[in-house]
C-alpha cells in the first residue's frame, strides 16, 4: 500500500496550499470541526466549499477528512455518555460529510478521562470513546475513513480501549509531538528515539511500541511530525543547552517558517544535531528550541518504512509556507 502523507490544515492552511503541496499529500485533515450543544459545528470553516473546490482541482485523488476536536475542544464526554447523545451527534456528522462530500471523519478528543485541557470528562469516557467511534463508523459508512488522533503517551492507552478502537478505525495517528514540553528541563518534543541520559518514554519509537502492544497493528499506525517548535528560555549553557535546567517550560515556539526566517543560523542561534535521538535543536546560549527539520523527517520516514507503518502526518500546514518539510516527507516516504 502507498504510504499516507497526511497534513492537518485549518482554513488558513487551505488558502495557502499550492498545487505542489496538494500533489505531495494523500490526505488532508480539516482542523477542526467542534461540538456545540452536543452536535457538530463547522463554524471554523466559513468558506469551506470554495476552498475544497480549489484544492480538489489541484489533486482530485486527495482524501479530505473532517477532524473534530483539538486541544481545549470539549463536548465529547457529555455527548458520548448516552446512546441518544451519540446518535444525534452521528447524524450531524453524516450531514456534514454528505454536504461537503468528505472522505471521512477523524476524532481528536484530547483526551478521554482527562480534564487537563479544561474540558468535561468522566471515568466512563474510556468505554464511551469506543462507543463513539462505533457511531462514527455507522455515520461514515463502510467506504469512508474513520480515524483518531491519539496522545503520544501511556495515559492515552490507559484511558482507552485501543484494541477495540483499532478494529473500528482505518488508522491511528499518534501525535508524536509535544512529548516533552511541560517540564523545566530542555528536551526534544518530537524526536524519533530517546535522548541519551533521559527517560525512555517521550519519543516516536516508544509510542509505536506502546500502541502496538496495546493492540494497534503496525500497518495502522501513522506517526506525527511537527511543523512548529517548542521553546525554553533562561537555559543553562552547558552541553549546548540540551537536558539543562530552564526558567520556563517548553512553551509554544516559532513555526518552521519563522525558524527559517529568523532563527536557523541567524540571530545567534546555532543548529545542533542529536544523533541518538535523531533530532535537531537550536541554542543561542540561553534559549533552546526543539523542532523537526528535513533531516529528522527523513529519519522518521526511514523508520516508518523499516517498521511497516502506514505513514506520516503533520501539524499544521500553514506553519511552513516554504513547503520544505512536506517536500522532505514526500521525497523520503
Amino acid at each position: 500500500m502507498k504510504p499516507i502523507v497526511l497534513g492537518y490544515s485549518g482554513s488558513k492552511g487551505l488558502d495557502q496550499m499550492t498545487k505542489e503541496d496538494a500533489l505531495r499529500l494523500t490526505h488532508i485533515n480539516l482542523a477542526f470541526g467542534v461540538i456545540v450543544d452536543g452536535l457538530l459545528s463547522m463554524k471554523n470553516f466559513p468558506n469551506l466549499k470554495e476552498q475544497l473546490a480549489r484544492v480538489r482541482a489541484m489533486n482530485p485523488k486527495l482524501k479530505i477528512v473532517l477532524s473534530i476536536g483539538g486541544w481545549t475542544a470539549g463536548g465529547f464526554s457529555l455527548m458520548s455518555r448516552t446512546p441518544e447523545g451519540r446518535a444525534a451527534f452521528g447524524r450531524s456528522v453524516k450531514q456534514a460529510l454528505d454536504e461537503y462530500c468528505l472522505d471521512g471523519v477523524d476524532i481528536d478528543w484530547e483526551y478521554p478521562c482527562s480534564d487537563e485541557a479544561g474540558i468535561d470528562c468522566d471515568p466512563s469516557d474510556k468505554v464511551n470513546f469506543t462507543y463513539l467511534l462505533e457511531t462514527m463508523r455507522e455515520a461514515a459508512g463502510p467506504n469512508r475513513i474513520v480515524s483518531i488522533a491519539a496522545g503520544g503517551g501511556d495515559y492515552f492507552v490507559r484511558d482507552t480501549e485501543m484494541e477495540k478502537v483499532a478494529q473500528i478505525c482505518d488508522y491511528v495517528q499518534i501525535m508524536t509531538y509535544d512529548l516533552n514540553c511541560f517540564t523545566h528541563t530542555t528536551r526534544h518534543h518530537t524526536s524519533l528515539y530517546a535522548m541519551a541520559g533521559s527517560y525512555p518514554q517521550g519519543n516516536a519509537d516508544y509510542c509505536t511500541r506502546l500502541f502496538n502492544a496495546a493492540g494497534v497493528p503496525l500497518e495502522k499506525i501513522v506517526l506525527g511530525a511537527a511543523f512548529y517548535s517548542r521553546k525554553w528560555t533562561g537555559v543553562k549553557p552547558d552541553k549546548n543547552g540540551l537536558l539543562q535546567d530552564a526558567e520556563s517550560i517548553g512553551g509554544y515556539g516559532p513555526s518552521y517558517g519563522e525558524l527559517l526566517k529568523d532563527y536557523i543560523g541567524k540571530n545567534g542561534f546555532v543548529r545542533y544535531w542529536d544523533d541518538t535521538a535523531k533530532a535537531p535543536y537550536l541554542f543561542d546560549g540561553s534559549t533552546f528550541i526543539s523542532f523537526d527539520d528535513a533531516e529528522s523527517i527523513a529519519q522518521k520516514c526511514a523508520y516508518i518504512k523499516e517498521k511497516g507503518l502506514l505513514g506520516l502526518m503533520y501539524w499544521e500546514h500553514s506553519c511552513d509556507p516554504s513547503g520544505a518539510l512536506l517536500k522532505a516527507i514526500a521525497e523520503n516516504l
